[in-house]
């Protein structure tokens, strides 16, 4: 039961990492409209969504992939007290 945790942890830690190249891809022009950008776009928007409607953006700054980047951050402390702590 720990390999499966460890193995769904490795994968939100790799999903987490997309998401916070996706933000950075923000910061570089033209970036997202490259094949590269769109494939990631493709990967990390339907995550970023939900929150994009719940969080209005503040001026031109967009703090929704902040709030996602926690929850995900939260989830993954979620399944490894579950995998590590309880199922253990």
């Amino acid at each position: 039961m720990i390999q499966l945790g460890n193995i769904i942890v490795s994968l939100m830690n790799v999903y987490f990492f997309i998401c916070i190249i996706y933000v950075f891809m923000s910061w570089i022009p033209n970036a997202r409209e490259s094949n590269f950008g769109q494939t990631v776009g493709k990967i990390v928007e339907p995550y970023f969504a939900p929150f994009r409607q719940i969080i209005p953006p503040i001026g031109m700054i967009d703090i929704s992939p902040i709030v996602a980047l926690f929850a995900l951050r939260f989830a993954m402390d979620g399944v490894r007290f579950l995998f590590f702590n309880l199922l253990a």
